[in-house]
């Protein structure tokens, strides 16, 4: 399967989620191959940390070059990661894969931005098949009191031609530390709360996958 990570704005987590996604899979023994396609090169670099310190299991990467129809052929389970500075990588995801996984930070500007991103996705498709589309709340708020996750999960679930996936990550440091030291949160801190909600949230994308 190829699974697009992906959204119109920056800074809204796809990368760490790309990884993360990435090592839980390898460890689940299902053969997973990343396309680093954000110019930023950020999924690239990590992963470069990660198998120059030899962690197991290492994470295969393919070149962009490879997006095309053959792509699905090359591993089980497929993620690229997106970037909007590369438009032409893409347009040409969005026409192969056969879903499109959009982490949103809760924010109005990123709700705003979700659905730009999903008229983009369309007005690409047009009429050929459409790609599963789903929307989860990423780097959501911590503290209680704090609704603005909630607010954000609300207007997701009533947006049009996007599935909500309820499992949330929150905003914790933890997700930072161990992105740059080329390691999952799980393996960091497997116990962490941080580590059980990236566990979820896996579990939910690849039911069939589990650890």
């Amino acid at each position: 399967m190829l699974t697009m990570i992906g959204s119109l704005k920056g800074g809204s987590g796809k990368s760490t989620v790309s990884f993360n996604l990435a090592v839980w899979l390898a460890m689940a023994e299902v053969e997973v191959a990343v396309i680093d396609a954000d110019p930023q090169a950020t999924l690239t670099d990590v992963i470069a940390i990660r198998n120059e310190d030899g962690y197991e299991p290492l994470i295969k990467t393919l070149n962009r070059k490879k997006i095309n129809k053959k792509l699905s052929s090359m591993a089980d389970e497929i993620l690229i990661d997106i970037g909007m500075a590369d438009i032409e990588s893409v347009k040409k995801t969005i026409k192969i894969c056969d879903r499109i996984v959009i982490p949103v930070p809760p924010s109005q500007a990123d709700i705003w931005s979700a659905q730009r991103f999903i008229k983009f996705v369309q007005a690409e498709i047009g009429d050929k098949k459409m790609p599963d589309l789903l929307c989860f709340i990423n780097r959501a708020d911590t503290h209680h009191s704090v609704r603005e996750s909630d607010e954000a999960a609300a207007a997701l679930i009533a947006m049009k031609g996007v599935k909500f996936i309820k499992p949330r990550l929150s905003q914790r440091t933890i997700f930072r530390r161990s992105f740059s030291e080329g390691l999952a949160v799980f393996e960091l801190e497997g116990n962490s709360k941080a580590a059980k909600e990236l566990t979820t949230l896996c579990a939910a994308l690849y039911p069939d996958a589990l650890i």
